[in-house]
């Protein structure tokens, strides 16, 4: 069972979304990735984005160590209820509406996103099937709402290749933990 590492809601147990439709971000994973973000100072205080949200687990845990508001995307009706329960019991903890739930394409909710509505820290763990120039479409669709300084963090087996970044997003880290990489891009200078 998943659970939010640290932070206010700590040790607190997460709903999982039932069936094989997602592939939950293992704790171990999850660990490395928060101390590494935390390193780069970009959690506490965040506006944070996580698309191919599954059961909300990183925007979770994100809430939970300090981000200022959080926004899950998820297309898929069980998941997108299971993001809600625990969209609802980080909110309970913190006492305020931190974590937001959006039951909606990701390319659809990019393209209703207002001008000017920017993250500091996005996610990206989307489902095997999208292929390469569907991601690349979709962080095509992502830059331009990036704060300056914004970390973008792409999760995918490590069987598949990297993303395709557009010109706007670079990418500075890769990190691999058995079957799951993740690569770490930001904006670049003067690019969105």
């Amino acid at each position: 069972m998943s659970r939010v590492v640290a932070g206010v809601a700590g040790g607190t147990p997460l709903v999982s979304v039932p069936g094989s439709l997602t592939r939950p971000t293992t704790d171990r994973v999850k660990e490395a990735l928060f101390s590494r973000l935390e390193a780069f100072n970009v959690v506490a205080g965040a506006r944070v984005l996580d698309l191919y949200a599954g059961s909300g687990a990183l925007g979770v845990e994100s809430a939970s160590r300090g981000a200022e508001t959080v926004d899950l995307v998820e297309s898929d009706a069980k998941a997108s209820e299971v993001c809600q329960r625990n969209a609802d019991m980080l909110n309970g903890v913190v006492g305020r509406k931190v974590v937001t739930v959006h039951r909606s394409r990701v390319e659809s909710f990019l393209d209703r996103t207002v001008q000017g509505t920017e993250w500091d820290l996005v996610f990206l763990d989307p489902p095997y099937p999208l292929d390469e120039p569907a991601m690349s479409s979709v962080l095509d669709g992502l830059s331009p709402h990036l704060a300056e300084g914004a970390v973008v963090v792409v999760e995918r087996s490590s069987r598949s290749p990297e993303p395709g970044w557009p010109a706007s997003l670079e990418r500075f880290a890769e990190r691999k933990y058995g079957e799951t990489t993740l690569w770490f891009a930001e904006p670049v200078a003067g690019g969105s």
